[in-house]
């Protein structure tokens, strides 16, 4: 939970976004409240309220800095990949750097991706987010696997959904699940097969087939 002083001076909006994402994580969105996120922070609601209107506005703000969050474990992975070399390889490993970033940032920050995905930080009334920044990122890296002609252009369409699939539900293995008391190598034994098979399963362009 976000202890008290816990923020810099002027980022208290991303504080309170912070604890309002943890509350959330414990109690769903009815939990989160303006004035428990400035209780966790250690300030008034009054300070609050100069950054958030009501609830709502605190919740939309809290499921933007957990996807944001994600997006950037992922993003500082993927430009880690030199630059240099082979292109197909190259983009292989762009990919694999957004599953491994991915699961990285679910055993670092358990509380708060158990809340991404699971419908904490809305109200069943509130319409559907747009693509969120992690998905936005994987099609990056799908159309990439394209280009260098790793998977077929016709495959393409909703390729998303298998890839996030298998490292979402590896993830949540790892963290909650039967596999989240693996030691350290059996837990990167089971990220390297999870994004082995990933790849395999999207090897259906004219490049994966001369590498067979």
């Amino acid at each position: 939970m976000t202890s008290r002083g816990s923020y810099h001076h002027g980022d208290l909006r991303n504080a309170l976004a912070r604890a309002a994402a943890e509350l959330a994580a414990t109690g769903g969105p009815d939990a989160v409240t303006i004035r428990g996120a400035a209780r966790e922070v250690g300030v008034t609601p009054t300070a609050a309220y100069r950054h958030f209107a009501d609830q709502s506005d605190l919740l939309e703000a809290a499921r933007a800095l957990t996807m944001d969050g994600m997006a950037a474990a992922m993003g500082e992975l993927v430009a880690a990949v030199p630059a240099d070399g082979d292109a197909t390889e190259r983009a292989i490993a762009r990919l694999r750097s957004t599953g491994r970033g991915y699961i990285r940032f679910a055993l670092e920050e358990p509380g708060i991706f158990r809340t991404c995905f699971t419908g904490q930080l809305r109200f069943p009334s509130d319409p559907m987010p747009e693509d969120p920044a992690p998905y936005a990122l994987l099609g990056e890296m799908l159309d990439e696997l394209v280009e260098v002609g790793w998977l077929a252009p016709e495959d393409r369409p909703g390729a998303e959904a298998g890839p996030w699939a298998a490292v979402h539900g590896l993830a949540l293995l790892l963290v909650d699940g039967p596999l989240k008391d693996l030691d350290d190598a059996e837990r990167e034994d089971a990220i390297e097969r999870t994004l082995d098979l990933t790849v395999r399963g999207l090897a259906t362009g004219p490049e994966a087939r001369r590498a067979r």
